[in-house]
């Protein structure tokens, strides 16, 4: 995490950090204005914290009310050395609360982090530099060292330097937000850009060099196929430049009736997207730009088997394909064998699940060829988690390995998946997919295996295992009966011949190839569909589901301080008509990104129809919602508190018998001043959307959002530069 550090007056500083900002003073004695508590004095109160907050969590998980429950913490300092100190944290606990949960509060308390980072004697390093903008994190990591590994065509090194600098280039400030390493020769860590923190990405491998590696390799993947930006408004000016995603892009209009334009995709594919004839160009309008005025807007893919351009819609891209299928990498072919190999690992491993595939065990004598990787799964097994290694190969056809995890405190397992021609690779990589960014703590949260074959194939249960691998699989995947024998096989070469061989298993499976490349930031990267086998989300999504359902909803939900009644009875029944679910979140039904600290971003369409209802004096509407926000919302204790009051006077309103003036003196000495004041307000009309900053299409005051177009601009720019 990057903390910018700014000084103001007198001895008072000031940290920014993600959307915090921490201001720190020192006391009066050493000639501050005691405004606020010294850097030290921070530092003591964060372990405090820390230990109060794994409390919180453990009593959270088992209903255990904690307003009976004390922190303390005091610091005993030793006299000939005042940096020798010892943090006494005190937990004072009610008779009530159970022996068992008495011990387990104690053990979460002693899981604080700030703790374990202390006890660890954190290194620091203090460097001189020209400017701060230009001096990233990942300066450490460069040289002229020659550390060449299976699949990369540079030395880490080499590809670290030039991938920073790409970034550097364009603008992009990386920032290490964290590292792991769990057990031996396996590392992962997550970057981000230091300006936009929304844009980050993990990255896995058997050495830090290689790690960082994948994680920039990512990001740069991400970086050119705007994965970054999925879904997300880009904001007017964007949305009516010249181009809106690539330069090479292009508009179609609708047809008569809104039925496709012609030229778009190819009868394989409109086979496959469209087979009765339903999908409208309306479904496909663009949710980036929202410009319906401009028609659809495509990307061109070269199709592999003759070279030709077909044009893909870039709503259905981001709609099924996801991420699916994107790399960078030190040249063309290298890029290419990880987007193949990616788009195996996660097609093989659907089918696997789905068609819960028992799996051969790879023998004992081929895992000690490889003792890095034998070290890892050593550790995990000596941690208490046993460890499968499975030939995911389905017979030597697909370059696929597996490792499962179990955990025999909770009974949950893990299986996770990795690919490349590789076997040794694809076999650290399912190693290392399986503790990217976690802690021995996050793998109690994976669930059970089951027998209930429904919920091994639903579509959901795919998606959770292309998120972070944490769905469902079935027991008959630990059956001692195996249906393949196991392979040691090997598809590995060169690149280029790695390359062909992806294509040819693709081809002889009678699917179609279809690639993009990008060469705008001075990086090889690419992006590569095959339609009816890597698609991560079913393709009735397209009609029933589509991201661009937003543009029903973005601009008069931007402007709802301004609409008139009529307007705001078009979106309630706008809402009604789309039958979308209470608890969808606004900013993810408009692809807005607020700040989660404001009403704003816990906004969801059940308290906004609240709101409009209140604004509209339609109470016993009002009502039946508030009823079901107070049951099932989870939201700050604030604006829980405002709906109970509002629960309470919207009774009294509805009762012909009951006189509001009888019950504000005590509702106000229940709830305050000023939450009567906005729940008075909303029901008398003189305050309409209390909470809700006002904003536009113009996106005033969305910081969080702002930074995010900022960072697309800067891609925007140097692809404009480029062509």
């Amino acid at each position: 995490m990057e903390i910018t550090v700014n000084f103001l007056d007198n001895l008072r500083l000031e940290a920014k950090f993600d959307d915090f900002t921490v201001t720190t003073d020192q006391p009066v004695r050493y000639k501050g204005d005691g405004t606020a508590p010294s850097p030290f004095d921070y530092f003591l109160a964060s372990s405090a914290l820390c230990a109060a907050y794994f409390i919180k969590v453990y009593c959270l998980s088992r209903d255990i009310p904690t307003d009976d429950i004390r922190v303390s913490q005091n610091n005993i300092i030793d006299p000939e050395n005042r940096y020798n100190q010892t943090f006494q944290i005190q937990v004072e606990l009610p008779s009530s609360i159970s022996e068992r949960d008495r011990l387990g509060i104690l053990r979460s308390a002693d899981r604080c982090t700030v703790k374990k980072v202390i006890q660890q004697a954190p290194a620091f390093t203090i460097d001189p530099v020209e400017n701060l903008n230009d001096a990233p994190l990942l300066q450490g990591f460069g040289g002229d060292g020659q550390t060449m590994i299976v699949g990369k065509d540079l030395p880490l090194e080499q590809t670290i330097a030039n991938m920073s600098s790409i970034l550097s280039d364009i603008g992009v400030n990386i920032e290490i937000a964290s590292w792991r390493n769990l057990v031996p020769n396996v590392w992962s860590l997550h970057i981000r850009e230091a300006a936009s923190p929304m844009c980050f990405t993990n990255g896995k491998g058997a050495t830090k060099e290689s790690a960082l590696c994948s994680a920039l390799g990512e990001y740069i993947e991400r970086m050119s196929c705007n994965f970054f930006y999925n879904d997300y408004y880009f904001g007017e000016e964007i949305a009516h430049s010249t181009y809106v995603h690539y330069p090479n892009e292009k508009w179609f209009l609708a047809g008569p009736d809104d039925t496709l334009p012609e030229g778009l995709l190819d009868e394989r594919c409109l086979s496959l997207y469209n087979p009765e004839d339903e999908l409208r160009a309306s479904h496909l309008i663009d949710t980036n730009s929202g410009r319906a005025d401009r028609g659809v807007c495509a990307l061109p893919f070269t199709r592999h088997s003759d070279q030709e351009t077909v044009y893909f819609p870039s709503n259905l891209i981001e709609n099924l394909f996801l991420s699916n299928g994107m790399s960078a990498g030190n040249n063309l072919h290298e890029a290419k064998v990880q987007c193949l190999s990616e788009i195996f690992e996660r097609a093989i491993k659907r089918q696997i699940i789905e068609q819960e595939i028992i799996l051969p065990d790879v023998p004992k004598e081929i895992l000690a060829k490889y003792p890095a990787i034998l070290a890892g799964i050593d550790e995990l097994e000596n941690k208490g988690f046993p460890v499968l290694v499975k030939d995911a190969s389905l017979g030597g056809r697909f370059p696929v390995m597996c490792v499962t995890l179990m955990n025999p405190k909770t009974g949950g397992v893990f299986a996770s998946f990795g690919a490349h021609p590789s076997f040794e690779v694809a076999m650290e990589r399912s190693l290392t997919e399986l503790l990217q960014g976690r802690s021995f703590e996050g793998l109690n949260d994976v669930p059970p295996p089951t027998f209930n074959s429904h919920a091994v194939t639903e579509p959901s249960n795919f998606v959770e295992h292309f998120i972070d691998s944490t769905g469902v699989i079935s027991w008959k995947f630990f059956s001692a009966k195996q249906d393949y024998a196991f392979c040691e096989w090997d598809f590995s070469g060169t690149t280029a011949e790695e390359n062909n061989r992806l294509m040819q298993i693709l081809a002889d499976l009678g699917k179609e190839v279809y690639i993009a490349t990008y060469a705008d930031f001075g990086a090889a990267a690419c992006r590569i569909l095959v339609p009816d086998y890597s698609e991560v989300y079913p393709v009735e999504d397209l009609i029933w589901d589509n991201t661009n359902k937003a543009l029903l909803f973005r601009e008069d939900i931007l402007n709802i301080h301004t609409l008139t009644d009529g307007e705001l009875e078009d979106l309630l029944e706008r809402f009604e008509e789309s039958e979308l679910d209470h608890y969808t979140v606004i900013s993810n039904l408009i692809g807005i990104e607020f700040d989660e600290n404001t009403i704003w971003g816990r906004l969801d369409i059940g308290e906004l129809k609240i709101m409009i209802y209140l604004a509209l004096q339609q109470f016993e509407e009002a009502k039946e919602i508030v009823a079901d926000f107070l049951n099932f919302n989870d939201n700050t204790v604030e604006r829980v508190l405002f709906y109970q009051a509002m629960n309470a006077l919207l009774d009294i309103t509805l009762d012909d018998e009951l006189d509001i003036d009888d019950y504000v003196p005590n509702l106000t000495r229940m709830y305050g001043v000023q939450v009567m004041e906005n729940v008075l307000g909303s029901v008398t009309g003189e305050v309409r959307f209390s909470g809700l900053t006002k904003t536009s299409m113009k996106l005033e005051g969305l910081d969080k959002h702002l930074k995010l177009i900022e960072s697309y601009k800067k891609l925007h720019k140097a692809r404009g530069l480029n062509h």
